[in-house]
């Protein structure tokens, strides 16, 4: 037995001022309870992907979900953390409870509320998914600065590069509604530092951070022998998770090993390689980082990952689209929310119900979601099961 995805939910991502986390949560409930054509009585458990590390004051948000509904009432409900791959933590946490026979709907929930406190108070909350025993006190900005400032001294200046990946994915969110950030931010602007695109942790411009954003996304999953009830049913060819060392000192920052591990993995459980897919969503929480994505899921060798931008590969009329609907970058990165809304975008991918974003004819897609600096790596393949 295996779960499926019947059904989500996904608001806008952005600075969303009065909207409460709780707000968010109820918001894509109902959304994702709706579209699955289900009631909220039919659902047997609830898993929160939330992050929190005081952004809030929410520190126990996990039956939030059953103001949505008073149907909802005594159902269990859980919180799930793993910094920013919570959302799919919670993904996987809940297909587990469907595999072993323990549940069979799940409503699954990714949420975070980012800008209740101002920058400062969120970049100190972000850093608490490091390994504080080393690294504390250092920002993620400054963390994955690290990452880049070992990249060029082993392979030379890749700004450029960066620059271009940043200009991609704002031009892929022109396309999504939903997105926090929907301006083509072009390459020259993303390349060039000035007062509107400061240096933020050297090399790292402000263009090749994420944003900080509110915003929640929902799936419902269920057993695959209820599948067929449902307009629409997703299924997973492939659901990995590989945890590396926290401490960056005991890792090797350029050969990012744990995301490399949870790709091969998912390519074998799923039986494909990198030329079958149609799209992925990756986790570009900084511009390198998507860089050593493209080298650890087989794009390019090390220290080559700038060809699959500079020859086109990773845009959206390329070979394999990254991240067409405008990533972490421009979508934006509310951090507990991430992981479901990466999986509700290429869930509409795989139904041809992306809009604007979609990649024609889409079969195979994948979603990478990292928690901290390559700790926690999350790597699905889906598939649209009504075709299978």
């Amino acid at each position: 037995m295996d779960a499926r995805i019947v059904g989500w939910g996904h608001t806008r991502f952005g600075r969303l001022g009065d909207c409460t986390l709780e707000d968010l949560i109820l918001d894509v409930t109902r959304q994702a309870t709706a579209h699955a054509g289900l009631e909220a009585a039919d659902i047997d458990g609830i898993w929160l992907g939330h992050f929190n590390s005081g952004l809030v004051g929410d520190g126990f948000a996990a039956s939030l979900a059953l103001n949505a509904d008073d149907a909802l009432r005594f159902t269990p409900a859980v919180r799930v953390e793993n910094a920013c791959a919570s959302g799919s933590a919670a993904i996987y946490a809940a297909r587990d409870a469907i595999r072993a026979g323990d549940t069979r709907i799940a409503l699954v929930i990714g949420a975070e509320k980012m800008t209740a406190c101002d920058t400062a108070a969120a970049t100190r909350a972000l850093a608490g998914a490091s390994y504080q025993k080393e690294e504390s006190g250092v920002s993620f900005p400054q963390i994955f600065a690290r990452f880049a400032q070992r990249y060029f001294q082993h392979y030379g200046d890749h700004s450029e590069v960066l620059a271009r990946i940043a200009a991609k994915n704002h031009a892929n969110a022109m396309a999504n509604p939903l997105a926090h950030l929907q301006k083509n931010i072009g390459f020259d602007a993303c390349n060039t530092v000035s007062e509107k695109n400061p240096v933020i942790a050297a090399p790292l411009r402000l263009t090749d951070c994420s944003l900080i954003s509110d915003g929640a996304a929902a799936l419902i999953l269920v057993a695959d022998d209820m599948a067929g009830q449902f307009a629409q049913n997703i299924a997973f060819r492939a659901a990995v998770q590989v945890n590396d060392f926290l401490p960056m000192s005991r890792r090797d920052l350029l050969a990012f090993e744990g995301p490399a591990l949870a790709f091969s993995h998912a390519f074998a459980q799923a039986g494909v390689q990198l030329g079958d897919l149609d799209f992925a969503e990756v986790h570009d929480c900084f511009t390198i980082a998507e860089l050593l994505i493209y080298e650890a899921m087989g794009l390019a060798p090390r220290g080559q990952g700038a060809q699959a931008i500079l020859d086109g590969v990773v845009c959206a009329d390329g070979d394999l689209p990254v991240n067409l609907s405008g990533g972490l970058k421009a979508k934006g990165h509310p951090v507990g929310a991430t992981g479901v809304s990466m999986h509700v975008m290429a869930a509409q991918q795989l139904c041809g119900t992306a809009g604007a974003m979609q990649k024609h004819g889409a079969e195979l897609g994948l979603v990478f979601n990292m928690g901290g600096s390559g700790v926690a790596n999350y790597c699905s393949i889906l598939e649209n099961g009504t075709r299978h």
